[in-house]
């Protein structure tokens, strides 16, 4: 896997993937190693090919990048903060998580106000706290609850242009794919809502983006040292980077770990992307090894980098125990005094943490024995296929021009993007197989790692709502994005290829010149933008039920295409 991620050789502002990996396929033979490439350079140099293996994206501050990512990202700022007051009141699981906020703010833990004491909540608070940000600015209305949840989905949009900018090595890519989340209605409604999916959204990909990071760095300190005459393939730490803080230390690796955090203390479900994103982490790890040419990377990887992964575990459980801060500094949140009501002994700091611990057992008690039925409840298999989305708010108040009207939010994807997932899948799984390529696999993987968990769930028969599928939506438009860029071709033709150990190989490019290469291009593009506008086309259509907007009743009906299933 690891071998094709280096040969990308696009320019920060192609249109595409970087080219399957003709060249590097063909240079290297599975024995082969980065001291015998080493070998037939005797002048010294860094052979061209590990060059093209470690060599990191080059994402200088380039105008032209930024002011189209300040573009994209103003379109989803103004979809998303324009009449977000509407409609009035609580709409669904505002009429908890708002209060909740609100209940914060005042007391530091949430507070049922019917029977004036504790609450009994079954979700950590972080979610909670940053709702109560925008309560805290604008009052306890329907701007302060909902206007933390624009933000952090606009904020969620900017994340994923820079990291598949940094993936695909594309600008026109990375806006894309900030484009059609912009213009998901999915996302649109939970970035217009006071509930706790957006946020987990936002911190499952900032880990991620946060460990892209940490490949390219880890990638460009073993260039430097390859650079400066070390030999890898020699065994000792004399043979390896020098330890320094600004490099030696992971630092994005240790970010990720705190944005795992965040995103616990915001859902427990962001629990299933952290051994995805291990994992990751220790493929890209190994593989920056394997290309400088050390010679037993996954030991080695084990022995330097293994204190660093429980580091970033360690402050994963940091955060998450930082987010009950008001709990602990109260004195009558819910369990917060159990083990001295129950004529336990209670130890100081020790008793605090079981006391905490029973609270969270008693609530995974709760999640497990989730088994109601509820009208709007969905199965992992309808997610993706648009099976079963949730109505938010409906009203037949108000006038339309109409004998009848309707005005609804409904928690549904722009149809014409999330029926484009599973296919998009299939042509990823198929494309990293193919080439050998690294981001598919890092696509893949938390997508697995959001949607399998809730198969498993559903043979119990545990309830549960087509929002959780939210963290895996970025994932799923970055395989969406990659298959668009396959199809729109490399910003050039092929560099020739290079021969391989065992005999020549013919160049990519013989009798081509770039002609067939620029025409493939010009009608991938036609293909890929026509793709893109009949998402806005989309989007549009469905845009009054994703906002609320008062239409005749016909003309909402005739948006209601899977019929009762939408309904």
């Amino acid at each position: 896997m690891t071998l094709a991620s280096t040969a990308q050789t696009e320019s920060p502002g192609s249109a595409g993937p970087p080219a399957a990996p003709v060249v590097e396929v063909a240079a290297i033979t599975p024995g082969a190693t980065a001291t015998a490439e080493r070998s037939q350079h005797p002048a010294g140099g860094v052979p061209a090919i590990i060059r093209r293996r470690l060599a990191p994206f080059d994402a200088r501050l380039e105008p032209w990048s930024w002011l189209a990512t300040a573009v994209v990202v103003l379109i989803a700022g103004i979809l998303r903060l324009v009449g977000l007051s509407n409609p009035k009141g609580k709409i669904f699981d505002e009429i908890y998580y708002a209060t909740d906020a609100h209940n914060l703010l005042l007391r530091g833990i949430e507070w049922d106000e019917k029977n004036n004491t504790a609450a009994y909540v079954v979700h950590p608070p972080l979610g909670k706290w940053m709702i109560a940000v925008g309560e805290w600015i604008w009052g306890y209305n329907e701007l302060g609850w909902r206007f933390s949840a624009a933000i952090i989905g606009t904020l969620s949009v900017l994340l994923l242009i820079r990291i598949a900018r940094r993936m695909f090595h594309s600008t026109v890519l990375g806006c894309t794919a900030g484009l059609l989340m912009a213009l998901d209605g999915f996302h649109l409604v939970l970035s217009r809502t006071a509930l706790l999916d957006i946020f987990l959204m936002f911190f499952v990909l900032a880990a991620f983006g946060a460990l892209v990071l940490d490949r390219d760095a880890r990638r460009a300190r073993w260039l430097r040292a390859v650079e400066s005459g070390l030999d890898p393939s020699q065994p000792g730490r004399r043979h390896r980077p020098a330890f320094r803080w600004s490099d030696g230390v992971p630092w994005w690796r240790l970010l990720a770990g705190v944005l795992l955090g965040c995103a616990f203390a915001v859902k427990w479900s962001a629990l299933y992307f952290v051994p995805a994103f291990a994992l990751l982490a220790v493929l890209w790890e190994v593989g920056a090894r394997r290309s400088a040419g050390v010679r037993r990377p996954w030991r080695d990887t084990f022995l330097d980098e293994g204190l660093w992964f429980v580091g970033a575990g360690v402050l994963i459980g940091v955060v998450y125990l930082a987010s009950w801060s008001g709990w602990f500094a109260s004195d009558n949140g819910y369990f917060r005094n159990w083990r001295a009501d129950t004529g336990q002994s209670s130890l100081p700091v020790i008793g605090d943490l079981q006391n905490l611990w029973h609270y969270h057992a008693e609530a995974l008690k709760f999640h497990s024995g989730l088994d109601d039925t509820h009208v709007y409840q969905s199965w992992p298999w309808q997610w993706l296929l648009l099976g079963r989305p949730v109505a938010f708010h409906w009203s037949d108040q108000g006038a339309c021009g109409a004998p009848s009207c309707a005005s609804e939010i409904l928690l549904l994807g722009t149809p014409l993007l999330w029926w484009s997932f599973l296919p998009a899948l299939a042509v990823l799984a198929w494309l990293g197989l193919a080439r050998r390529d690294w981001r598919p696999l890092a696509i893949l993987l938390p997508v697995a790692a959001g949607l399998l968990p809730w198969f498993w769930f559903a043979q119990e028969g545990r309830t549960m709502f087509f929002f959780y599928v939210a963290p895996v939506v970025p994932f799923m438009i970055l395989a969406v994005t990659y298959v668009l860029g396959v199809i729109t071709g490399p910003a050039r033709a092929p560099a020739p290829a290079v021969a391989s150990a065992g005999g020549g190989a013919g160049s990519a490019g013989d009798g081509d010149p770039g002609g067939r290469t620029s025409d493939r291009r010009m009608i991938g593009a036609i293909v890929a933008g026509t793709y893109v506008l009949l998402v806005a086309i989309c989007f549009a259509y469905f845009y009054p039920i994703f906002v609320g907007q008062l239409l005749p009743y016909a003309e909402w009906s005739s948006r209601m295409w899977l019929g009762n299933r939408w309904i």
